[in-house]
């Protein structure tokens, strides 16, 4: 999969739709991420493993970002992720300089994008609803899950 050609924003919302739903099955946390160049080319894809791997650090932008490996720079690569990046993961896109950032759903929570956009990252929103009606699933299944996930008590 990795190093494979992914053109529309669609394309490459698939892969982490993907990824999400592999999380899902494992019985994780349905949100998925990947990694692209600016060609389309998927540098890494990866899903939320808190709950697989019991690592509260393991969500889907991280988990993505650590399987596209060491990059020379980040500008000009592209985030799609299934959910609205929470605090943490909005921080590593800035921290990278990730240029740009594309989100699945925004409805079911909204994290840092409106930060990221401030501060010069490109969002664009597609509000996809099958990952909002996937996601409003999971939290109304496992509210204790989605809110330790979120840092809510």
């Amino acid at each position: 999969m990795s190093g494979e050609l992914y053109l529309t924003d669609s394309e490459k919302m698939a892969v982490a739709r993907a990824e999400a739903e592999k999380g899902a099955a494992e019985g994780g946390i349905p949100i998925g991420a990947a990694l692209f160049a600016a060609d389309g080319t998927l540098l890494g894809a990866g899903r939320n493993r808190r709950v697989q791997d019991d690592d509260a650090a393991m969500h889907a932008e991280t988990n993505a970002f650590h399987n596209a490996g060491r990059q020379r720079s980040y500008r000009d690569t592209v985030m799609v992720t299934t959910l609205s990046p929470c605090w943490y993961c909005s921080g590593l896109v800035r921290q990278f300089g990730i240029g740009r950032v594309v989100v699945g759903d925004d409805q079911s929570f909204l994290g840092g994008q409106e930060w990221l956009a401030e501060n010069g990252v490109e969002v664009t929103v597609l509000n996809d609803p099958g990952l909002i009606a996937m996601m409003g699933e999971f939290i109304h299944t496992h509210p204790r899950l989605w809110n330790e996930d979120i840092g809510e008590d």
